[in-house]
């Protein structure tokens, strides 16, 4: 009676208390959902794709030996894991080579076998035209790809700074604890596919 009362005489409350309650009952989009959405705790896999003035295309690569350098063609050194460390601060870790892409203070870029968020951590940011520029949070200098005909240790030459994450391949699924990988069939056997199944027993109606 009462609630009904008041439904009659203050019409207005309703609004407010149906929309916390619908509010409530929305399905959220998943995290991460878009990849445009730069600041979440997904890894990405990334191949880094840049250009200059040049014409000069080449995909970044973290070598084996700890140098940075770009490639024409794509590689497994050039395959890189994006990771957001906070809002807008990735790291950038090699796949193969387990190597973090860093940056010395004079600007020249290594990897490393271990994470120094001075010098390994840059923040990602999102151009215009797709883009994007990394800056080192620490330095505040742009991560710049060295040109072909300069090393990685020459900082005087300076290289394309904005580059494209174009999607990589994904992770393998890891395999289940316990199984093993199936074995080759053998050729040579009566049953190659075995789909006879060994005898665990002999019936009595064999037995002399």
């Amino acid at each position: 009676m009462g609630w009904g009362k008041a439904r009659l005489q203050h019409p207005g409350l309703w609004g407010p208390v149906l929309a916390v309650l619908l509010g409530a009952c929305q399905a959220h989009p998943i995290l991460d959902s878009s990849p445009l959405f730069q600041f979440g705790s997904q890894v990405r896999r990334r191949y880094l794709y840049t250009d200059d003035a040049q014409d000069t295309e080449a995909h970044l690569e973290i070598r084996a030996d700890g140098t940075v350098a770009g490639a024409a063609r794509r590689s497994p050194e050039s395959l890189l894991e994006l990771k957001a460390l906070k809002p807008g601060v990735i790291q950038v870790l090699g796949v193969k080579t387990s190597r973090f892409l860093c940056q010395r203070p004079d600007g020249t870029l290594y990897g490393s076998l271990h994470f120094d968020p001075a010098a390994c951590s840059f923040r990602e940011l999102l151009l215009k035209d797709g883009y994007n520029v990394y800056q080192s949070e620490a330095l505040a200098r742009p991560l710049r790809l060295p040109p072909y005909s300069s090393p990685s240790s020459d900082p005087a030459r300076r290289g394309p700074a904005r580059f494209l994450p174009l999607p990589g391949p994904p992770p393998e699924p890891p395999q289940p604890p316990g199984r093993l990988a199936p074995e080759p069939p053998d050729v040579g056997s009566s049953d190659p596919l075995s789909m006879v199944w060994p005898s665990r027993g002999r019936s009595p109606s064999y037995t002399s």
